[in-house]
């Protein structure tokens, strides 16, 4: 179908240029910025949380809205917000707080452009053909990792700390222009009922989740998961480009060849859940992503240090791509990891 390929090459696009800018930002809070653990770690939970509870908030408003100018509104706050580094940089004035507010605006933008991409996603294509369409969008997630950052690295290494950043802004930009191109007509949002939003408004995406029961479980999970691997990724990515001495492509390939896990992952998971059930998929596939990380633990300098971090990726990624299109049907599109070394869902 037209619309939907049009919208698949927006999402391919920008799942490039993110993966192209694969842990740009530690990179340069810490080479350019000279930044320590406490604000590299920082950098990538301060952002992460401040986004979602931006984002969360603004589920009403999205839903009320026709979805496709949300998403190419989205796209084109992350295509400013991250051109400001590369200008500020060429300035002389980038600063650790610029990151991070950088890094707050582009989460709730991601945050914001998933949750209406996957109501969008279903008025491209019929209810029975969603499981195929995020599998393939899955797939194409786990290509552009694979990709992406060893390109990055290089790019890095060749025009400096900022060059990816200024790739990943002109994805989002790319990104915009593909959904303009989908065209056709939206449904029309039914109208919110009642009068105009009020404050207390703002809270109902909170309370929409936490009381559902299919939702609350759900949330709570990635949640945990995510926390799990926020409180590691920041120190992993000090540890790997200090002490350990890795360089930066070293860096990306750690990351960027495990994720073959992920396309093995994404072709089986329609085959796993019409085997065993897509509930009994999810629950191993959910518990076995969290006991990977564990192995980060014992990461050490030279070849061995780099071949545990890429089996443990391997096996990480292989647990998410399997679990990410079989949660995707339950109310969400298929999540795109955040580019950093091994979150699941989505951002930065």
């Amino acid at each position: 179908m037209r619309q939907f390929r049009w919208f698949w090459a927006a999402y391919g696009t920008s799942a490039l240029g993110t993966w192209l800018a694969f842990g740009a930002f530690p990179l340069i809070a810490i080479q350019v910025l000279h930044a320590g653990p406490a604000q590299v770690a920082a950098l990538s939970s301060v952002g992460a949380l401040a986004g979602a509870a931006l984002a969360v908030p603004l589920g009403p408003w999205v839903e009320f809205r026709h979805k496709r100018p949300v998403l190419v509104g989205t796209d084109l706050v992350r295509f400013a917000a991250l051109l400001t580094i590369p200008a500020a940089y060429a300035l002389g004035v980038l600063s650790f707080v610029q990151l991070l507010l950088v890094s707050v605006v582009v989460a709730a933008a991601d945050l914001t452009f998933r949750a209406a991409s996957g109501a969008y996603l279903k008025t491209l294509l019929p209810a029975e053909h969603l499981l195929a369409a995020n599998a393939r969008l899955e797939s194409t997630t786990w290509t552009t990792t694979i990709a992406g950052p060893p390109l990055g690295g290089a790019a890095i290494a060749l025009l400096g700390p900022v060059a990816t950043v200024v790739a990943d802004a002109v994805s989002h930009l790319l990104s915009a222009l593909c959904l303009r191109a989908t065209g056709g007509g939206e449904p029309r949002p039914e109208p919110r009922p009642g009068a105009a939003p009020r404050a207390r408004d703002l809270l109902e995406g909170w309370r929409f989740i936490l009381a559902d029961a299919a939702l609350r479980p759900l949330f709570l999970n990635t949640a945990l998961f995510n926390g799990l691997l926020m409180a590691m990724d920041a120190l992993l990515a000090v540890l790997m480009l200090g002490p350990l001495g890795f360089t930066s492509w070293q860096y990306g390939l750690a990351f960027a060849a495990p994720a073959i896990g992920g396309l093995l992952g994404a072709r089986l998971a329609r085959p796993l859940a019409a085997r065993y059930g897509a509930h009994r998929v999810m629950v191993a596939a959910g518990t076995l992503r969290a006991l990977w990380p564990l192995g980060l633990a014992f990461v050490g300098p030279g070849t061995g240090g780099l071949l545990l971090v890429m089996g443990v990726q391997l096996g990480l990624i292989f647990c998410c791509a399997v679990f990410n299109p079989l949660l995707a049907p339950t109310g969400s599109p298929a999540p795109r990891p955040i580019a950093s070394p091994v979150r699941c869902p989505p951002g930065r």
